[in-house]
């Protein structure tokens, strides 16, 4: 039951958005002094639309051409940068697991090598899974189905090997939020198929229709699975009744927000007390977290109604829940059937008008099954010294220039600044790759089974996640793989971490003048930065430890001042009658908001500001903004905008662009907006923080 992590990072775009790396950043580190830079590099002038103008919509200034001619494929639910770079490298990736694939037979047996060839291609071999049909599921099913009684349940959940999928709540071992030197047993919400708790609880027509098409879903499964048409309609009553409850007690994604409401420590006594029929102490011994004397109790609220469920659910219904999460968690590596139907769902979801590839989808999962043996082939090939000398360079400009910026507010303390420059220049940054990769030499992977081997992936994640416990802080630890198209801020170890995925253009782009950069991938670095002094990470301390360092009065100017944010980007609507959540989307707005102000910053210092030279007509100022517009061009499927103001932290693109400039006085200077243009806000309605 140990299996899934309750760490909180906070990430520069949805992890959905684009999970895999992008084409080679090489070249020698930015030299000294101002050597000329290569002309129209870094910046696609023909993606910019000159009908609209910058000062009223720069989001399709800066990229409308793109937007007119990149329709979305019709297997994406979205299409932009992110996509763009995930897919320009997938060849370079697929190269390298069918290479894997091809020598994983010669390999050492118990190599990284055979590990990652093996998984590939026992995932891409839909002859044999076709085959094999439910015969390596069969036993998985058959344990579910001899469940006789309550207690019968709960040894069933507390083995680590039960693969039950995300069931009734969940649990993981991560750092103690209060206690960062240590690490601590989370319990939380969880055990929903649907993306969250709304979908089960709105009565708009759009949530009953994705109710009807999961219903729907789960019929067929069950039907697939040997059930007759009538008992497969009562197994989904059951199935969808449960879920229903459990969305019932879950916290919505804005009080989920608060990680002082989220951190409640009790000791295993009083849990198992509060919460008898999880049967806590079994849950902790067998999961191999016996000596665990305290956990930390997320939502408490919703762990009492999953511990009432367990009592009162008839046991028929919860061996169906536990039956439908087994099977839906692994269609992929079941017969053709069961993944078409999965996809049917998704297309309702997402947009997605076609399945993805079978090879893309089973890269993605071999990169999260052995995502640092996998990142160990991909940066030999994709990501040089040079190109991380030169993030770093970049990141340490960047911290100088937030410093300036903190000791310049006219707003904060001298005691608050003196704790939040101590809290910068606390940051560890990770660039590329980890200097310590995990060991899977107790990883077992054959050819034999893809199924077999997602299970043993989950089982070794499983323990490496609970060996953890009582131990040091892994401070080596990454919470991305090195091909990832993300990067995150994580507030517990006070770090700022930025996979070799990223550092690639659009973002970071080695031959491009210092305006593209800093503009692209100083954004993102600054985002990261900020996210440690948003709504959320400014609640954590110097050492990650979640404390309050703030004044009374320093922490109300700050609330005064997102509030002001929060209140623009809920009046923006990428749809009719469909608003952005300010709330929801409250951190990584003010991270866009911190970054972009603190890369510009940084910019001005370099002798590529101070020289003025205009490229392709743009002065440097110009590119700069012009690289950060075009890095969020976007096209978006309405279902996916409709998922994603309901679900994701982060907003729309085109208010990721636009929303930040509407606030920074540079932009209105740079392209001569005035009074009355839209993307030049009244003084009194913009936000300054940084």
């Amino acid at each position: 039951m140990f299996s899934t992590s309750l760490v909180r990072r906070l990430s520069l775009a949805a992890l959905g958005l684009g999970s895999l790396a992008a084409t080679v950043a090489a070249g020698p580190p930015t030299k000294t002094g101002p050597t000329p830079p290569q002309k129209g590099v870094g910046i696609n002038i023909a993606n910019i639309d000159p009908s609209v103008k910058p000062c009223e919509d720069f989001f399709h200034y800066a990229s409308g051409n793109w937007l007119k001619n990149n329709p979305i494929p019709a297997a994406e639910s979205r299409w932009g940068s992110f996509n763009e770079l995930a897919n320009n490298n997938n060849a370079t990736l697929r190269a390298i697991l069918e290479q894997a694939a091809k020598n994983a037979p010669k390999a050492t047996k118990g190599s990284n090598a055979q590990k990652v060839g093996d998984f590939y291609a026992s995932a891409m071999d839909s002859a044999a899974i076709e085959s094999a049909g439910l015969k390596y599921l069969k036993p998985h099913l058959d344990r579910i189905m001899a469940i006789n009684s309550l207690a019968d349940e709960q040894k069933f959940l507390a083995d680590p090997k039960a693969h039950a999928g995300s069931v009734w709540f969940g649990s993981g071992v991560g750092q103690d939020e209060k206690i960062s030197t240590q690490y601590a047993v989370y319990l939380g919400q969880g055990g929903l198929s649907l993306p969250d708790r709304d979908y089960y609880l709105k009565d708009d027509a759009r949530s009953k229709s994705i109710r009807a098409a999961y219903q729907n879903y789960q019929v067929n499964i069950f039907k697939m699975l040997g059930d007759d048409q009538a008992t497969a309609e009562k197994n989904a009553a059951a199935v969808t009744r449960i879920e229903t409850r459990l969305a019932k007690a879950s916290k919505s994604r804005v009080d989920l927000r608060d990680p002082y409401a989220n951190y409640n420590k009790m000791t295993v006594a009083d849990a198992n007390a509060a919460y008898p029929n999880l049967a806590l102490p079994m849950l902790l011994k067998d999961g191999g977290l016996g000596a665990a004397k305290e956990v930390i109790v997320g939502q408490p609220e919703f762990m009492k109604e999953v511990s009432a469920a367990l009592k009162d659910e008839p046991l028929a219904d919860q061996k169906q829940y536990l039956r439908w999460h087994l099977v839906s968690s692994a269609t992929a590596a079941l017969p053709k059937a069961y993944g078409d139907e999965a996809f049917a769902f998704s297309k309702v979801l997402s947009g997605a008008k076609k399945q993805q590839p079978r090879w893309k989808r089973m890269l993605g999962s071999t990169d999260r099954a052995l995502g640092e043996a996998f990142g160990q082939l991909y940066v030999d090939k994709a990501f040089s010294p040079a190109a991380k000398a030169r993030a770093k360079q970049m990141i340490e400009n960047l911290r100088v220039a937030y410093a300036e910026r903190i000791q310049a507010t006219d707003w904060m303390s001298a005691a608050t600044k003196k704790e939040a420059l101590t809290k910068l220049n606390a940051f560890t940054v990770k660039i590329g790759y980890p200097d310590k990769w995990k060991d899977y030499s107790k990883l077992n992977i054959s050819r034999e089974s893809y199924l077999n081997n997602l299970f043993a992936a989950q089982e070794w994640a499983n323990q490496e996640e609970i060996s953890k416990f009582g131990k040091p802080i892994d401070r080596n630890e990454w919470g991305m793989t090195p091909p990832t198209v993300n990067a995150y801020y994580n507030p517990p170890m006070n770090e700022i971490v930025f996979p070799a995925g990223i550092l690639q253009p659009p973002f970071f782009d080695a031959k491009a003048d210092d305006a593209v950069n800093y503009g692209g991938i100083g954004a993102v670095i600054g985002h990261e930065m900020t996210h440690g002094f948003d709504d959320q990470g400014r609640q954590y301390d110097s050492k990650g430890n979640l404390k309050d360092w703030w004044t009374k009065e320093d922490a109300e100017k700050f609330n005064a001042k997102a509030a002001i944010v929060g209140k623009q980007f809920d009046a923006f609507s990428p749809l009719d009658s469909v608003h952005v959540n300010g709330k929801l989307t409250m951190g990584e707005n003010l991270a866009d908001l911190g970054g972009l102000t603190i890369a510009y910053q940084a910019f001005e210092k370099t002798p590529q500001a101070k020289a003025q030279q205009k490229i392709d007509g743009f002065t440097p100022e110009q590119r700069f903004f012009l690289a950060y517009g075009q890095i969020w061009r976007t096209n978006t499927r309405d279902e996916y905008i409709r998922q994603q103001v309901q679900t994701d932290p982060h907003s729309p693109a085109m208010y990721r662009t636009n929303g930040p400039l509407m606030n920074m006085p540079e932009f209105y200077k740079a392209f001569g907006c005035q009074d009355g243009n839209k993307m030049m806000r009244p003084t009194a309605d913009r936000s300054k923080i940084w």
